[in-house]
């Protein structure tokens, strides 16, 4: 652990993403997702796959533990660490409520910032925005040649609701407040830098937009920062920095349009929209919730319950938790580069994806969707020939031993999956959480095999 605050871009390295956009536009001659885009156009039904090529789930034993807490295909193994209470390195039990979470590879280790979406109570760690505000990061660092967590701390304190949030092209974590609250005098509704090593910003982002935040995705060949917005009326937001690389800043505050009036893409499913166009917010701080009543009066899109995004083969990907027609989930692909956007998948039931929320990009071009329904919880693989399947199962029944850990023993499969990312180098390893009772978990094995 060290003293550092959140980071900046240094040398040539964002440049070099910029200049690299041409050949990376160039390329997209193999469209991500083709052959689902022409199912979709040609509207086949994208199919609950058996098992993307892994196999069936079954019951697996922790590493740490000895306890089955997930099922997995055949070959795949894990390691879970930092259960809510456990003591962490700088002293601090591990705040609970796990959610979004980024990695970061610095030489031979991995640096996962993890969020923790909790409300008002004491700070857990300095330096803390609101000493009345119990939410924030804690940071943990994994050995991937070992296999071996090797340490956590506190990271930032003093936040409400840490959702999600979303890596930066220059190694830090934007973690999102899913709140409109104040506490203790104090505004909340913010988004904040963290440092992929050290500490974290306490100073919020204002011109990035004060509302019921989710998730962000950045674009490396701008330093655009892609926002979603958790409400049932929600609105999809991008803000444009003054300065690429460094938020603090400012910068302006936009949000998505499709056509000329304000569209609704709650009921939608898989479709194409053309080019998009973005209307500005003015009133990025205000003191009541109105930044999306604000971009639709100007023509903003309306979405149900924008979550998770994620940039990856060149594209950004949102999800909406209950959109769609079957009001189970939809997930939405943006070309920054073109503004070219479109529904990509609509799930048609519960039984096929049963409320999406966090999710990420394989290494190999996958999407990584994990679910927060009801029953039991999975994270699913969605193909780019259109099949969706489940990966993983959440199995933490806690009903007949806890191995220690001090956290309810009871049954937590309807519990959700959250914070998915894979180590960032060679893509060997899955980093993801149970929000409750607070877990996270380090999964290998062999993906290749697979879709993801």
């Amino acid at each position: 652990m060290t003293g550092t605050s959140a980071g900046r871009p240094t040398g040539p390295g964002f440049e070099r993403r910029t200049l690299l956009r041409g050949a990376a536009v160039a390329a997209a001659a193999s469209l991500p997702f083709q052959a689902l885009a022409a199912r979709t156009a040609a509207a086949a039904p994208v199919k609950l796959g058996l098992d993307g090529g892994y196999g069936p789930l079954g019951p697996v034993k922790d590493q740490a533990t000895g306890l089955e807490l997930l099922q997995l295909p055949r070959g795949f193994e894990y390691i879970s660490y930092g259960w809510t209470n456990d003591l962490m390195d700088d002293g601090v039990r591990t705040p609970g409520a796990h959610d979004g979470m980024a990695a970061f590879r610095y030489g031979d280790k991995v640096h996962i910032v993890r969020n923790h979406e909790l409300g008002a109570g004491p700070a857990f760690t300095a330096p803390a925005y609101n000493p009345a505000a119990g939410g924030g990061t804690t940071t943990m660092v994994f050995d991937p040649d070992a296999g071996q967590w090797l340490e956590s701390y506190g990271s930032l304190g003093g936040t409400i609701r840490n959702c999600a949030g979303g890596p930066t092209p220059w190694n830090t974590w934007l973690t999102c407040e899913e709140t409109f609250s104040t506490t203790a005098g104090k505004r909340h509704g913010y988004i904040f830098e963290v440092a992929s090593e050290g500490k974290g910003n306490p100073e919020p982002y204002k011109a990035m937009g004060r509302f019921n935040h989710e998730a962000v995705a950045v674009d490396p060949a701008t330093g655009y920062v892609y926002e979603t917005e958790d409400r049932g009326d929600a609105s999809l937001y991008r803000f444009v920095p003054a300065v690429p690389g460094d938020l603090s800043k400012g910068g302006r505050l936009e949000a998505l349009r499709i056509g000329t009036t304000t569209y609704d893409t709650r009921s939608d499913g898989e479709k194409a929209y053309g080019t998009v166009s973005w209307v500005p917010v003015d009133d990025v701080d205000p003191a009541t919730d109105t930044v999306r009543l604000q971009a639709q009066a100007n023509g903003a899109a309306v979405f149900s319950r924008l979550e998770g995004a994620w940039y990856g083969n060149d594209r950004v990907y949102v999800i909406t938790t209950d959109g769609g027609p079957a009001r189970q989930g939809q997930v939405f692909e943006l070309d920054p580069a073109t503004d070219e956007f479109r529904v990509l998948f609509a799930s048609p039931g519960s039984e096929v994806l049963n409320a999406p929320d966090n999710m990420c990009v394989s290494p190999r071009g996958g999407l990584v969707l994990c679910e927060d329904g009801g029953g039991t919880e999975y994270v699913h693989g969605l193909t780019p020939d259109g099949e969706i399947f489940r990966f993983a199962a959440n199995d933490v029944d806690l009903r007949d031993g806890t191995a220690g850990k001090n956290v309810p023993a009871a049954d937590h499969r309807g519990s959700e999956w959250a914070g998915s990312v894979f180590e960032p180098k060679n893509g060997n390893w899955l980093f993801v959480n149970i929000q409750t009772p607070g877990i996270t978990f380090a999964i290998t094995g062999p993906w290749r095999r697979g879709a993801l």
